[in-house]
C-alpha cells in the first residue's frame, strides 16, 4: 500500500473513532528502520487535508543523554528500551491527554547533535490528534505496557527483517561509516532492537506493512 494511501486509511480510522473527543492519541510503533517518522509526517499532512490539527510526539525525545548512558555503561546500546525515560514519556502523554487546553512543550531528538532538545516542539490546543511515535510503544514489558491506557488507536508498522537490516546498515553508511563498520554497528544494537520489537510487542489495533 502506498504511503499516502496508508496515511489516508489511518486518518479515516482515527477520525471515525475520535467522535467529539477533544484529544485523540494514536500510537505508531514498529522496529527501527521501518519508516515510522516518514509515516508520522505524512499523517500530519493528511489530518490537515481533513481540517484537523495534528502533531507528532516522538518517543526519541526521551533518550537518556550520552553522559548518563556513559556513566551507566550502556552508551553502546543507545536505542535499546532501557536507554529511554519511559516513565517521563508516559507522564508527558498523560499531561497531553488531561490538559488539552494548554500549550505543552515536547522534547525532540536531534540526530545531528545526537541529543534530545527540551521544548523543541509545542503541542497546542489546536492539535486535536497526536501521533505518539516510537519503537517500543507496544513492547510487552512493565516500563512500556502501562502506556496502553493512554492510546485511542494502536498501529504497528512492519517490514521483513532482511529489509530492516538493509535499511539500518544504510543509515550508518549515511553517517560516514565504511560498509564493515556500518554492518557491525547495525548487528551490535539496531538489528537486535528491531528483532525485540517484532518478537515482544503486543498486538496492535492495526498492522501496516512498511516495505517489502
Amino acid at each position: 500500500m502506498a504511503l499516502k494511501d496508508t496515511a489516508a486509511r489511518l486518518v479515516e480510522a482515527a477520525i471515525a473513532r475520535a467522535g467529539d473527543s477533544q484529544r485523540f492519541i494514536m500510537a505508531l510503533a514498529g522496529p527501527p528502520g521501518v519508516g515510522k517518522s516518514t509515516l508520522s509526517e505524512t499523517l500530519v499532512a493528511e489530518f490537515g487535508r481533513h481540517d484537523q490539527g495534528a502533531a507528532i510526539v516522538p518517543m526519541d525525545g526521551f533518550h537518556y543523554d550520552n553522559a548518563v548512558l556513559e556513566t551507566r555503561g550502556t552508551l553502546a546500546r543507545k536505542g535499546a528500551p532501557f536507554t529511554f525515560d519511559a516513565d517521563g514519556y508516559a507522564a508527558l502523554l498523560t499531561r497531553l491527554r488531561t490538559e488539552p487546553d494548554r500549550d505543552i512543550a515536547v522534547p525532540v531528538f536531534d540526530r545531528e547533535l545526537d541529543l534530545a532538545r527540551a521544548g523543541a516542539s509545542i503541542v497546542t490546543p489546536a492539535d486535536r490528534f497526536l501521533i505518539a511515535e516510537g519503537n517500543y510503544l507496544l513492547l510487552d514489558s512493565p516500563a512500556w505496557i502501562r502506556m496502553a491506557r493512554l492510546f485511542d488507536l494502536t498501529v504497528m508498522l512492519t517490514a521483513p527483517m532482511e529489509v530492516l537490516s538493509g535499511r539500518l546498515i544504510e543509515r550508518w553508511l549515511g553517517f560516514g561509516l565504511d560498509p564493515e563498520q556500518a554492518r557491525e554497528r547495525a548487528l551490535a544494537n539496531d538489528i537486535p532492537n528491531a528483532e525485540l520489537v517484532i518478537r515482544k510487542s503486543v498486538k496492535a489495533d492495526l498492522e501496516i506493512s512498511g516495505g517489502a
